[in-house]
């Protein structure tokens, strides 16, 4: 089943499908080592990377198990990042949140009004009860945002990476529907026609 990759807008930020175009910002984005410094894998070297990713965005939505879509800052149109709603299971209602934002647009609560903004069109259209988010033990800033969206910390995943031989633990998130029915929606999306 496909999953067609919808176009979101936030009151500052646009939300849409990756191109070809958006190769190069995506590989500076993945090579930073201070950007990449809480991932789960080591920085790219590699720009064919960059086309390696945009190319599995376009799977994930023809085999119907996500959406990856870039972010781009509505008043110029800088890229800012990218956000995704991951192994979506229809049987067992549930998905999983990721973002990662370049570090000039930390700071200023996109990656908060991206997450909403997906997590929004996703209860609003896959019938989700529960999505799950991971973050860094050390990246106190993602679990910030993770929070302001709703989320809840539920454990713990001990030295579940190794990266580069550093090796770290991951806190693990849950929010549920009836949870995101309850929390304050502060941050209108709404999608747009593609």
């Amino acid at each position: 089943m496909t999953l067609a990759t919808p176009v979101l807008h936030t009151a500052r930020l646009r939300l849409r499908p990756f191109t070809d175009a958006d190769a190069d910002p995506l590989f500076a984005l993945h090579s930073s080592t201070y950007v990449m410094r809480y991932w789960d894998s080591p920085p790219w070297t590699d720009r064919a990377r960059a086309e390696r990713f945009i190319a599995m965005c376009r799977t994930m939505a023809d085999e119907g198990t996500g959406a990856r879509m870039a972010i781009d800052r509505a008043s110029d149109g800088a890229f800012v990042g990218w956000c995704v709603l991951a192994e979506w299971n229809p049987d067992y209602r549930s998905a999983s949140l990721g973002y990662c934002l370049a570090e000039t647009m930390w700071g200023h609560g996109y990656a908060t009004e991206a997450a909403h903004a997906l997590l929004e069109w996703a209860f609003d259209t896959l019938d989700l009860n529960r999505v799950q988010a991971e973050a860094d033990t050390r990246n106190v800033a993602s679990a910030r945002v993770l929070e302001k969206v709703g989320f809840v910390r539920e454990g713990t995943l001990r030295e579940d990476c190794v990266v580069n031989g550093d090796v770290s633990d991951s806190w693990v998130f849950g929010l549920l529907r009836r949870e995101w029915r309850q929390s304050a929606a502060p941050i209108p999306a709404r999608e747009a026609q593609r």
